[in-house]
């Protein structure tokens, strides 16, 4: 978009030297910097003065700037015209601005008198910025436009009506190093387009009409955008040159397999978000085997050394596709991965390596002995169909600190320390062993249909926070939240729709946010009566009042709270002055 320049606070009403100009029309000056941003101005201001070197006229009425004479602005540098009615430039107005560097020109009518315009901006012999978004340009119009700006260093052409990417189109800037292309109706990219830009490091796609993309060979990218496409293939070129990609987007495309990328690249964040990925082997072009059955397992080690290196992946997201089991195996070789999302996916099953040898499916496999650990510290597995995660799912994530769980269908162990002794499920069983985690900060246990936490379900697991929440009819017993005492800070309930007798809450010595709403409480859990709270929701329960000892020991810390929704009986109001 539009850059916006900072200027002192000084004001200037400037003189029209004998024109009509809006009597509203006032910019903000500095020596070498004006903004006339939205002023009402329909002219070029030309008298504003020696020496400037920034000038914002955005957000006006100009429609052309056809100046014969503009004195004092041949030192301008940048320049920004965006979102005003522009259609028609003059090769003599810019023949004197022959220091221009940046020129926005976002929103405007530049598809009018395109070839005369074109001509005119053969005189930026300087230009190294041009924004040309959201102009209504084709495709034969942009390239006219560039044609001979040979330094073009950043150019966006997002926004307009282009559909195919002729070959040459930039040939005349090799020195482009940032190319916005988003938000066109591009189907067609001929061979060679690309050709020519070696010092091309971002380039974005996104939001056009791609439906293949075969031969990638820019080798120099670093940040390549392609999301809102309709992709189903992606295949890079193997040669002698590494891939220097960082950030590669494919998300929101149609996307069958996991896409074929370089072997040597130094890619670090890989969206794959919102595409019809069923399977995690490397295109298997066979279009039957749409979900990933558990004998294919069975492929990974024999086709693991053609899959790309992703060792220096740090970010996958995988969200909003079809996967129907977790495969350790395929993100083992990820050392360095931190962040990975298969939300939204159709998850039931964790499979170890194990798997390998196995042709029928096996609910709760134990961990065999060869797993190697995964680096990953944020997983999301929200809103999947997961029933079960076997102990050594987490034993496998020794760096784990934050996980999202909402919207499955697990059920929380009993933990160890609680009465019955120290004991680990067995692996045929129903439920998930959330204590003696260490590492694990957050976890997030929404709309998983829990119905009662077990004694001590997280000893042993320093958690931070905690979110229960949407778990209708939740029982609590005191001893549940044992061994949270001096870690939980922020602690949801909301939506469980319990009662008094089902919220024994211990008393926890470091919580700080705790939400409550959407409950049938009559009164507040004891326990809390000694926590630090600073943010207390209780909004729609069955509240008469709010009890002046908890309010007490709340008076120094609490911050904020959220009432609404409860009978409060307006005859007994005085904890209100508490």
């Amino acid at each position: 978009g539009c850059l916006l320049l900072w200027l002192l606070p000084s004001m200037l009403r400037a003189q029209s030297n004998g024109e009509a100009r809006p009597r509203s029309m006032s910019c903000q000056q500095s020596p070498t910097r004006v903004s006339c941003k939205g002023v009402g101005l329909r002219k070029f201001p030309k008298e504003l003065g020696q020496g400037i070197k920034y000038l914002e006229l955005s957000n006006n009425f100009i429609q052309n700037l056809s100046s014969s004479y503009m004195p004092g602005f041949g030192q301008l540098e940048y320049l920004d015209l965006c979102f005003n009615q522009l259609e028609a430039v003059s090769d003599t107005t810019l023949a004197q601005l022959p220091q221009l560097r940046s020129l926005l020109l976002r929103s405007n009518h530049l598809d009018r008198n395109y070839r005369a315009n074109g001509r005119a901006f053969r005189l930026l012999r300087n230009i190294e910025v041009l924004d040309l978004s959201a102009n209504n340009l084709e495709s034969h119009m942009a390239g006219w436009y560039i044609s001979n700006l040979t330094r073009l260093r950043t150019l966006d052409l997002s926004g307009n009506r282009m559909t195919r990417l002729p070959a040459g189109i930039f040939w005349s800037a090799p020195q482009l190093r940032l190319l916005d292309l988003s938000n066109n109706y591009i189907m067609e990219i001929e061979e060679g387009v690309f050709e020519g830009l070696e010092e091309l490091e971002v380039l974005n796609l996104a939001l056009n009409s791609l439906h293949c993309l075969s031969g990638f060979s820019l080798t120099q990218l670093r940040v390549l955008n392609l999301s809102h496409n309709a992709l189903e293939l992606f295949i890079s070129e193997e040669g002698a040159e590494p891939y220097l990609l960082q950030v590669l987007d494919l998300s929101r495309n149609r996307l069958l397999y996991f896409p074929e990328l370089p072997k040597a690249h130094y890619l670090t964040h890989l969206n794959l978000s919102n595409n019809l990925i069923a399977s995690l082997l490397p295109s298997s072009h066979h279009l039957g085997e749409f979900v990933l059955p558990y004998k294919e397992m069975a492929r990974f080690n024999r086709t693991l050394h053609s899959v790309a290196a992703l060792t220096r992946v740090a970010d996958l997201d995988l969200s909003n596709n079809r996967l129907q089991l977790f495969p350790f195996t395929f993100f083992r070789s990820m050392s360095s991965l931190h962040s990975l999302s298969l939300a939204r996916n159709c998850l039931q099953d964790i499979a170890g390596e194990s798997l390998a040898s196995s042709t029928e499916p096996s609910d709760h496999l134990p961990s065999p002995p060869e797993l190697a650990a995964l680096s990953v510290r944020s997983l999301d597995l929200q809103d999947n169909a997961l029933r079960v995660l076997p102990r050594w799912f987490f034993d496998s994530l020794p760096q784990l600190e934050r996980i999202d769980l909402g919207s499955n269908s697990l059920q929380p162990c009993e933990g160890q320390g609680s009465h019955r002794g120290s004991h680990i499920p067995a692996p045929g069983g129903t439920c998930t062993p959330f204590y003696n985690v260490p590492r694990l900060k957050h976890l997030s246990l929404r709309n998983n249909n829990i119905t009662r936490l077990h004694p001590y379900a997280f000893n042993q697991t320093s958690l931070l926070s905690l979110d229960l929440s949407g778990n209708e009819g939740l029982f609590v017993p005191r001893e549940a939240l044992a061994g949270l005492e001096f870690s939980l800070q922020k602690l949801s309930l909301r939506g469980n729709q319990m009662d008094d007798s089902k919220a024994e809450l211990p008393c926890l010595d470091t919580l700080k946010v705790l939400d409550l709403s959407g409950n049938n409480l009559s009164l507040l859990p004891t326990g809390l009566f000694c926590s630090p709270l600073e943010s207390l929701d209780v909004r729609n329960n069955n509240l008469l009042m709010l009890e002046k000892p908890a309010l007490t020991s709340w008076s120094h810390s609490l911050q904020d709270v959220s009432i609404a929704g409860n009978p409060f009986s307006c005859c007994s109001l005085g904890w209100l002055d508490t």
